[in-house]
């Protein structure tokens, strides 16, 4: 919760609602959250979310630091009370539901593991508090830890065991009680690189095999977009998005969002033309740009028009024919950084603005490659663009 309320910036008076997910929900939701408000001091978290996670889904809340997520996470598990709004669960209001009383579980960042204790009594322990039978607390023992994989560690204690098993040893106490949903607070941010990948597909195999609502809340764009099936997008103590990953980056509903989710080239210019297909902006830096006409009707003249780097293809000449020629840039290459599997190009374009390119890396040497100062020319097609309103 400390980086929720880090910052004591008032909140904007007023905000359009979040863009909804177009498809219909198949069933109720198992969570509710409407309308909930948490100000600490002048200061509001969260400020008037609302919003439905269903049954059996992988949902993230993706926001950056202070944003409101962990403090939405903290509501859903008890640990805070709202000031305004409901939470509901299968439909029952749980506000005055305490923690422990609640079909919810959560998993803290830094796991919270007992150090006095091994694995076994690590699990084992919010089923003793709940009066389960010694039978029973047994027979669950063994299916969580063969559940996650930790046989032949029952007896060792936490210092024993490295960050990958720790975050196990935590997954399974916070699955014991076999919980109506799961809350899981930057479970993955003490691993490193390619153990949190590792653990992210299991965790996306655990929670498809239990069937079980599970809810994330982190800051990393690329781990809430490899394990969720929807991802809320919160800034300010608000949700400015709500969406599946594709959707949420093909389709950002603000330039906000566009600028959070991925990177991107944003271009300021001015509606000039409306087709029936297509909007021709001019900007200043590119010239006219022709864009397909987006979902949700532009009614603003000044807008922004946003191409992710993926899109833009390179070349030393321009593309023949009008269909991939429309919108064509020409500049020199400023810098270039080689990922492995693609090079992110900087091209300095003519205009003075600077284009980021991403150009997958199809030769094992540089023979597809651009050297720095090589003058290029970079296109994209309409539909690669997103017309946002300012």
């Amino acid at each position: 919760m400390a980086d929720d309320i880090a910052t004591s910036e008032p909140a904007a008076e007023a905000a359009p609602p979040p863009a909804p997910d177009p498809r219909p929900d198949p069933q109720p939701p198992i969570l509710r959250i409407e309308n909930v408000v948490k100000s600490f001091g002048s200061f509001r978290a969260v400020d008037g979310v609302s919003l439905d996670i269903r049954a059996g889904e992988f949902f993230a809340l993706l926001g950056p630091s202070g944003c409101g997520k962990t403090t939405l996470l903290r509501m859903l598990a008890g640990f805070e009370s709202p000031d305004e709004g409901r939470i509901l669960l299968s439909g029952e209001d749980i506000g005055d539901v305490l923690p422990h009383q609640r079909p919810v579980n959560m998993m803290f960042q830094n796991y919270a593991l007992f150090p006095h204790l091994n694995v076994r009594d690590n699990i084992a322990f919010g089923l003793r508090r709940a009066g389960m039978p010694r039978a029973e607390i047994a027979t669950r023992v063994a299916e969580m830890v063969a559940l996650v994989r930790l046989e032949g560690l029952e007896k060792r204690k936490p210092d024993q065991l490295s960050g990958g098993q720790r975050q196990r040893v935590a997954l399974a106490r916070s699955l014991a009680r076999r919980p109506q949903v799961l809350l899981l607070d930057e479970p993955m941010a003490a691993l490193d690189k390619k153990l949190r990948e590792s653990t992210q597909f299991e965790l996306m195999e655990l929670q498809r095999r239990l069937g079980m609502t599970f809810i994330i809340v982190t800051h990393d764009q690329e781990e809430a977009m490899t394990v969720a099936t929807r991802i809320g997008v919160m800034n300010a103590g608000r949700l400015e998005q709500v969406a599946a990953p594709r959707r949420l980056y093909e389709e950002p509903a603000s330039r906000w969002v566009a600028e959070f989710v991925g990177d991107i080239n944003l271009f300021e210019g001015e509606v000039t033309a409306r087709e029936p297909l297509r909007l021709r902006v001019a900007t200043s830096t590119a010239g006219e740009l022709v864009a397909a006409q987006p979902v949700v009707p532009i009614t603003e003249t000044r807008v922004s028009v946003a191409i992710r780097p993926e899109k833009i293809r390179l070349a030393l000449r321009r593309p023949a024919g009008d269909a991939t020629g429309i919108n064509c840039v020409e500049g020199a290459v400023s810098d270039a950084s080689y990922l492995g599997g693609k090079t992110v190009y900087k091209i300095k374009l003519d205009g003075g603005a600077v284009l980021h390119a991403a150009q997958a890396n199809t030769a094992r040497l540089d023979a597809d490659g651009y050297g720095l100062n090589q003058r290029v020319v970079a296109w994209f097609t309409p539909d690669d663009c997103v017309v946002l309103e300012r």
